[in-house]
């Protein structure tokens, strides 16, 4: 291996049924480096980091860490860890019952006995070596989620730890704890530790990282110094766009101005997930929040929703203030939601086409008062005829349907309640082009018949066909809106990299 490098992954290749999810992918780290890996939804980087862990096994390709003789294998996350690769996961896997010295030694401990005395010693050492404001006997569950954070990574790196491996880590921190975990990963890459930092925030990449790797659809499309890459070309690496082939797409007439009636508008809205934020849509617009994964889009359309739980700000719907607290307020205030993942939280995967259809009409109606079999099956046939899906029958297990299909039958759900507000999230994701297409004409008609919508899709031509109105976010702040004439794929972007900059 070249000087300095402390690992190096070369010509990686991991195929899943159907799914080549990394080809001739490299990765290389330095010593004292904190390195970037960024990517879009499908990009590749979990895989990566999961085949780097062991917990997948490569397919092709090598892996290389320092000090060690060839080519290491790595069948397991034990195996990974004897070789120094430690990897932080964004969800804390400690036990907050217990004290930070039991987190950070528990099972490492030799034998059956004990030593505790020793033991909080060695933490304490540890946690004054690194500047970690906690102590060795304060229960975990007492402390701040950045302090847990950097216990997790304390307990990471005590011993041989060559790559440390930040997986979302800031995800649930405020701008504080941000900058209290960068000052650790600032003294840990002092130290030699070469960091890898998996993180959807622009703003945090360009404030703590030396270098970039960009992955997309499982390939590599180039690794970069920061101060060598502007936020806008980075954006435009992660999307696929060249920027001087950027053009403008014309709206389809049909998609409207904003109508002067406002339908729904909150102000200062949040969530347990999402930022303070002001929102409106008009009666029979189409509008779209748009930004790189992590951005706080779906966040802030489950917090219209109350999808999460609502932590403030005020509401209103149809000029009058009103309470959305829960999904069932905001149905009953004519508000559908069709989620960003379907499997998890749209379909109900053993039940038939006919009962996901019904299902939100049953809740709205009370489980006291059951939709009668005859009338089920008049909406199921009229719905499955009006929206082409493609099954058997409506018995037919919705699991059974294609992706595009499942699709339709929770539209369906959500047109059979008659919304006058209709949420979208990706409802487009991983379906044909001419599904997509209807899709998109079924939004534009809705619209056309006085429906509003919010439309959210990874793929700006999709958002530019679809949306007369684009709120742009970063890092779970709204930076920008854009109507009109700004409606280019060149403008959505720099105003997603913050201008430019």
């Amino acid at each position: 291996m070249e000087n300095g490098v402390v690992l190096a992954m070369r010509k990686i290749g991991k195929v899943f049924p159907g799914v080549r999810a990394l080809h001739d992918v490299d990765f290389t780290l330095r010593k004292g480096e904190i390195h970037a890996l960024m990517g879009e939804n499908g990009a590749g980087k979990s895989t990566l980091i999961k085949v780097l862990t062991g917990v997948y096994e490569k397919d092709a390709g090598e892996i290389y860490i320092d000090g060690e003789e060839g080519a290491i294998t790595i069948r397991s996350p034990q195996e990974a860890l004897s070789h120094g690769i430690s990897p932080v996961y964004q969800e804390i896997t400690l036990c907050p019952n217990l004290t930070v010295a039991e987190n950070m030694y528990i099972g490492r401990t030799p034998g059956a006995l004990v030593n505790w005395k020793q033991m909080e010693q060695k933490a304490g050492e540890l946690l004054r070596n690194l500047n970690i404001p906690a102590r060795p006997k304060q229960q975990l569950g007492s402390c701040s989620l950045a302090v847990q954070q950097m216990v997790a990574i304390a307990r990471a790196v005590d011993g041989d730890c060559k790559v440390l491996i930040l997986d979302e880590p800031t995800s649930s921190l405020d701008d504080k704890e941000v900058e209290m975990l960068f000052k650790l990963m600032r003294d840990l890459k002092a130290r030699g530790v070469g960091i890898i930092f998996v993180t959807h925030f622009l703003e945090q990449v360009y404030a703590v990282s030396d270098r970039i790797t960009v992955l997309r659809n499982g390939e590599l499309v180039g690794e970069y110094e920061v101060g060598k890459l502007p936020q806008v070309e980075l954006v435009a690496k992660m999307m696929g766009k060249e920027l001087e082939s950027l053009s403008v797409i014309k709206k389809d007439a049909q998609g409207g101005a904003r109508a002067p009636e406002t339908l729904y508008e909150a102000e200062g809205l949040s969530s347990s997930e999402s930022r303070p934020f002001d929102f409106h849509i008009a009666k029979g617009e189409v509008n779209g929040f748009t930004g790189l994964l992590g951005s706080g889009r779906s966040e802030s359309v489950r917090a219209i929703f109350g999808a999460d739980r609502v932590t403030g700000g005020r509401v209103k719907v149809n000029g009058k203030p009103v309470r959305i607290a829960k999904p069932y307020d905001a149905m009953k205030h004519g508000i559908g939601y069709l989620p960003e993942d379907r499997k998890r939280d749209g379909i109900i995967a053993d039940l038939s086409v006919r009962d996901n259809m019904i299902l939100a009409m049953q809740v709205m109606k009370g489980f006291f008062h059951p939709i009668s079999r005859a009338d089920a099956e008049k909406f199921a046939d009229e719905y499955i005829k009006a929206l082409e899906i493609k099954t058997a029958s409506q018995d037919t297990p919705v699991k059974s349907l294609s992706g595009g299909n499942q699709q339709k039958v929770i539209l369906a759900r959500w047109l059979l309640t008659h919304p006058q507000y209709l949420i979208l999230d990706e409802p487009t994701r991983g379906i044909d082009v001419g599904t997509k297409t209807e899709i998109q004409r079924l939004v534009l008609k809705l619209a056309e018949e006085g429906m509003s919508v919010t439309f959210i899709s990874s793929e700006i031509e999709e958002m530019l066909r679809t949306c007369s109105r684009l709120i742009v976010m970063r890092d779970r702040h709204i930076v920008g809106e854009l109507t009109g004439g700004e409606l280019t794929q060149e403008q959505v972007m720099h105003t997603i990299a913050g201008g430019g900059n």
